[in-house]
């Protein structure tokens, strides 16, 4: 059977202790009430085992200041103001007890709470990464809190920079200075300009993003209650249907989604 040596700890401790007051209280030595001590043991066995154990060593130590004060009189026995410190004792004991026992278990129940939560982010985080949807979620500062695999490829962002927590206009730039949008380099600021006003906005009208090898993502912008924003990159490159000419493929796009200037730089492209 094996022995729970925390939980014996404190009654042990305040035995041993108890032990040592009254054999030393036998010699001519001058031995101080032992009560402050005992309440500090019991506060510590309830802190490491809890509140059983607490209560052990209150019971305990208000028995051993009884055996230490009986015989502090002329004649074996007790006074009032005896029982009255038995009685103090033994309140501030169960009361220490008590208290630390319930705040133990209530740290030790946030603890576990924190852990749950902690393994089930991880459990999402890994569930995003196998997704084709890249995922982007910021906190009220606009600082990137988490981003999944999808989005890391699809623009060629490196872990390192991921995993710093970069603000949305870092990742903005970052797709600009990687060339991953197929877009003319005069319009690319105002683009970012965009789509940093409506991600501040929460506007969750999605616009269609053309990438540079060929992909197109749905972005859309979600408002979080904590003032942070989750914001979707969705693979829509299978709206370009498998029986459209491919030399077309910018025209048919812009029909299902660029909208007019798609379609205008097309025409323009096309003279």
């Amino acid at each position: 059977m094996q022995i729970d040596w925390r939980a014996i700890s404190g009654p042990a401790l305040t035995t041993a202790t108890a032990l040592i007051a009254i054999a030393l209280d036998h010699h001519p030595v001058a031995v101080p009430n032992p009560a402050p001590l005992f309440v500090c043991i019991v506060a510590l066995a309830a802190s490491i085992s809890g509140l059983a154990s607490g209560l052990i060593s209150a019971a305990i130590a208000v028995v051993a200041s009884a055996l230490f004060f009986v015989n502090h009189r002329a004649t074996p026995g007790y006074d009032v103001s005896d029982l009255v410190r038995l009685v103090m004792l033994a309140m501030t004991a169960a009361g220490t007890a008590a208290i630390t026992g319930l705040l133990r278990k209530k740290w030790i129940d946030a603890f576990a709470q924190e852990r749950r939560h902690h393994a089930t982010a991880e459990r999402l985080s890994a569930a995003l990464d196998q997704v084709d949807i890249g995922i982007v979620l910021l906190d009220s500062d606009t600082r990137a809190e988490f981003i999944n695999r999808a989005f890391r490829d699809y623009f060629s962002l490196p872990d390192e920079k991921a995993d710093s927590k970069p603000p949305f206009i870092a990742l903005m730039y970052h797709g600009r200075d990687t060339g991953a949008y197929e877009l003319p380099e005069e319009e690319l600021g105002a683009f970012i300009a965009r789509r940093t006003e409506m991600m501040r906005a929460g506007d969750s009208t999605p616009i269609n993003i053309n990438l540079r090898d060929g992909q197109v993502l749905r972005f859309s912008c979600t408002a979080l209650p904590d003032g942070g924003r989750m914001l979707s990159y969705t693979p829509v490159t299978d709206l370009v249907r498998h029986t459209d000419d491919p030399a077309s493929a910018d025209y048919y796009r812009s029909l299902r989604g660029g909208g007019e200037r798609g379609l205008a730089r097309h025409l323009r492209a096309a003279e």
